[in-house]
């Protein structure tokens, strides 16, 4: 496994591959923000990440593979601070550079599984699918989704609520809407109607998109 100083190189060549194909040593060597930047990179030619061929730097299938973890990791944890914290966008690339070195395989999956297999970032960048995502979409449904996609009838519990209204997160909470708590779905038209134990709440469609559920 690589170290985090060259998991951000592995992750640069990466997205510069993204963006013009060709990954050219000299601005290779200029983008990388750390000191040593040759000797890193000539560390990772060493240890078969990357080849260089006329003054181009490639990513080695060893190479690629880690680059791509690293990616999968750095968008999901965009998605997650996006759209569960609500980060706001100025500091979010570089908590995701934080996170992405902490995240093992196990909880990936978890975030992923969470945010309903993203198939990409806030961005708009492609998030590499990992197993857990090929699983699901042999599914008929996600196992995470808004509560706007339930059928009546469905059981599920809530797994997180996002909202740019802070009075209507207030609201829900006080309600008792929170994530871990069981819900039924009764209705859907004219009004999402809800079962929660013994109490109905009834919530419009813009309410019921903002509430994420995970099926039962």
């Amino acid at each position: 496994m690589a170290e985090p100083n060259q998991e951000e190189i592995l992750e640069l060549i990466w997205t510069i591959e993204e963006e013009s194909k060709k990954v050219e040593k000299d601005l290779l060597i200029k983008k990388i923000s750390l000191p040593s930047a040759k000797e890193k990179l000539n560390t990772l030619v060493d240890e078969n990440y990357v080849i260089e061929v006329d003054n181009r730097v490639e990513l080695t299938k060893k190479g690629r593979a880690e680059a791509r973890l690293v990616i999968r990791r750095h968008r999901l944890a965009e998605r997650l601070l996006s759209d569960v914290l609500d980060v706001k966008e100025d500091i979010m690339d570089s908590s995701a550079c934080e996170f992405e070195h902490i995240l093992n395989e196990e909880v990936t999956t978890s975030i992923c599984t969470l945010l309903g297999h993203p198939t990409s970032c806030p961005h708009g960048k492609v998030i590499p699918p990992g197993a857990c995502c090929e699983n699901a979409n042999k599914e008929i449904r996600p196992v995470v989704m808004p509560l706007s996609d339930l059928k009546s009838g469905d059981e599920a519990k809530i797994a997180y609520i996002v909202t740019k209204y802070h009075g209507r997160l207030d609201r829900l909470s006080s309600m008792g809407l929170l994530p871990g708590v069981q819900i039924h779905l009764h209705q859907r038209q004219p009004t999402y109607v809800i079962q929660m134990g013994e109490t109905q709440i009834a919530l419009d469609t813009a309410i019921a998109r903002d509430i994420y559920v995970r099926l039962i």
